[in-house]
């Protein structure tokens, strides 16, 4: 009997680890430059990935895994959003407290829209048509209609925004850091309609959605990741996490949550039921890839990372110095399905 046990455990541990081998680095995009990085996106209908880098948007061609074309021009990039349907794309630019407005074909920019202080997480809504711009500094939410470049609206927040997500019905949601919570928005009356707790987790950055379980996943600074009914707001279930996360994805053909962590991890989670996970081995990638971008045509996982340097001593100006990027390390790790 204890044998069969033995057996069994053995057994399982290895399926276990099998599951989470199944991606593997497959290779790695350079780019040059010393600038830093926020999110990614992948527009997966189209093939391309928009990739945030210091003053530019890297486009990457999700076929070849090859740099096609920049866009330039802003000040400090940090999420992009795509309307396919319209043929545009949105960046939000902190540094110039703006989104700038693209053409998807020609990636030429077409319109500035001012916004509030330091948009951070941008979200275009199927839904309303609208984009949701998420200001870091000001607490609250541009909204634009994504067809005229025109400002809406205004959402305050009781907050400081996060990323962002959609169900596509009238409903978007986005964590709230400095208050542990997720914020559930009305996109057509522009309010705020509930707001929930997230505890135990705390301090929630990346954010993704299944729609057809209707579960949000939101990653938190203390090593977890909350699932939350989507409609009344409950924290169901939470799992472990690795350290430093900044971005979720959620794959839907295989009922796959995953968490991209700064301290060098890729924590994989098995959605067995919507309200039963099992944390998988955690996948090995680089320190510093907190951020990605899942392609759900291919699979693959796309991970912004670099090298660092020393750190600049603190100084009034800037009391909290990060450490510097070795020039012409920023690329992107590539993760596919073996």
């Amino acid at each position: 009997m204890r044998i069969s046990v033995l057996a069994g455990l053995i057994v399982f541990a290895c399926s276990l680890a099998a599951t989470a081998q199944h991606y593997t680095i497959s290779g790695r995009i350079p780019f040059d430059g010393d600038a830093g990085w926020d999110y990614l996106f992948a527009d997966s209908m189209h093939g391309q990935l928009f990739v945030s880098h210091g003053t530019e948007v890297e486009v990457v061609d999700m076929t070849s895994d090859k740099p096609i074309a920049k866009i330039t021009g802003m000040k400090r990039i940090h999420g992009i959003a795509i309307a396919n349907d319209l043929n545009r794309g949105f960046i939000s630019d902190g540094g110039d407290d703006a989104v700038i407005i693209f053409d998807l074909n020609s990636r030429a920019v077409l319109q500035k829209v001012s916004t509030g202080k330091n948009p951070d997480g941008i979200l275009f809504d199927p839904h309303s048509r609208r984009v949701f711009a998420f200001n870091g500094r000001s607490n609250d939410a541009t909204v634009i209609d994504a067809a005229s470049g025109k400002v809406v609206g205004t959402i305050p927040l009781d907050g400081k925004p996060e990323f962002p997500a959609s169900d596509a019905k009238g409903n978007v949601y986005v964590n709230i850091e400095d208050k542990s919570e997720i914020a559930q928005l009305d996109p057509d009356h522009l309010k705020v309609k509930k707001v929930w707790s997230l505890s135990p987790c705390e301090e929630p950055s990346g954010l993704a959605i299944d729609l057809e379980a209707r579960r949000l996943f939101s990653v938190c600074s203390n090593n977890k990741m909350a699932v939350v009914d989507a409609d009344s707001g409950q924290v169901v279930t939470t799992v472990a996490i690795g350290n430093g996360p900044d971005a979720a994805a959620y794959d839907p053909s295989n009922k796959l949550v995953f968490s991209s962590n700064g301290e060098g991890t890729l924590t994989v989670v098995k959605q067995d039921s919507p309200n039963k996970y099992t944390v998988l081995a955690p996948v090995s990638t680089e320190r510093s890839a907190r951020t990605m971008a899942l392609d759900t045509k291919t699979d693959k996982i796309y991970l912004s990372a670099a090298k660092f340097g020393a750190t600049p001593e603190a100084s009034a100006a800037n009391p909290h110095p990060r450490p510097t990027i070795v020039p012409g390390s920023f690329h992107l790790l590539v993760l596919s399905p073996q």
